[in-house]
């Protein structure tokens, strides 16, 4: 800082860009919940695989998560043991798969700028949360505020068009589940004694919430090769049924 209290020009230029990294952050996250939107929208797109969509998004983060760390080297990567990997990592991966495919599937029920609304609900849910596993210490005047939020939220439920009680109850699971991933991450960072890139974190957590997307994906494919063999089955039985039937009567 220069004299009479002026900012330098290096100061302004890093204001200027860190204003710059947020507006493009915005942005591009508007983009990527209005495309989500219109694939998953009935009336639209009609693309009713969540699931695949959460997976082909995961797969995309952790590659360029990969490229980033241990191809290109602009983020020292971070040694973690085996252990550490599957105890830690593992479960917030799980937790971030479900949240995803969660609201992921909301968009198929809800308005986009509902569902906003509902994730205004993640403050009150993280400070739960974190209240549950000791984490945050209750106090009545931040527990008022958070009660604030949530009665506004539910007025803004209360005057919905489009209400579809499904999906608000995808987006609430998926904003517990978010919540819980957060919570879950600040225990990690706090516990042991290293810091974790974001970078590094998508790439880890990534693999971990593709591998779970697959095994969910997989069984809800299974489970619907089931259903058409069974229906396929009774349509034969009913098939020899009627033919039986009708040697008799001849």
């Amino acid at each position: 800082m220069v004299k009479g209290g002026a900012l330098s020009d290096g100061v302004i230029k890093k204001i200027l860009l860190s204003y710059t990294y947020v507006a493009v952050w915005i942005f591009l996250s508007f983009t990527v919940i209005v495309y989500n939107k219109y694939i998953l929208d009935r009336k639209l797109y009609n693309w009713p695989y969540p699931i695949s969509l959460t997976m082909i998004h995961m797969s995309f983060c952790s590659t360029l998560a990969f490229l980033a760390v241990r191809v290109f080297g602009l983020v020292e990567p971070v040694s973690m043991s085996r252990e550490l990997y599957f105890s830690s990592v593992v479960p917030i991966g799980a937790l971030y798969s479900l949240s995803l495919w969660l609201s992921n599937s909301a968009y198929i029920y809800l308005s986009v700028s509902f569902i906003q609304m509902l994730k205004s609900l993640m403050p009150v849910a993280v400070y739960t949360i974190g209240i549950l596993f000791k984490k945050d210490s209750f106090k009545t005047d931040t527990m008022v505020n958070m009660l604030s939020i949530s009665f506004g939220v539910a007025i803004a439920a209360y005057g919905e068009a489009k209400f579809d009680t499904w999906g608000v109850l995808l987006q609430l699971g998926a904003v517990a589940f978010e919540a819980t991933r957060l919570v879950m991450i600040q225990i990690l960072l706090t516990s042991k004694d290293f810091g974790l890139d974001d970078e590094c974190g998508w790439s880890g957590e990534g693999l971990a919430v593709d591998c779970f997307l697959v095994a969910k994906e997989a069984q809800k494919k299974a489970q619907l090769a089931d259903e058409e063999a069974g229906r396929l089955l009774e349509e034969r039985e009913g098939g020899d049924g009627m033919g039986k039937k009708n040697d008799s009567q001849n």
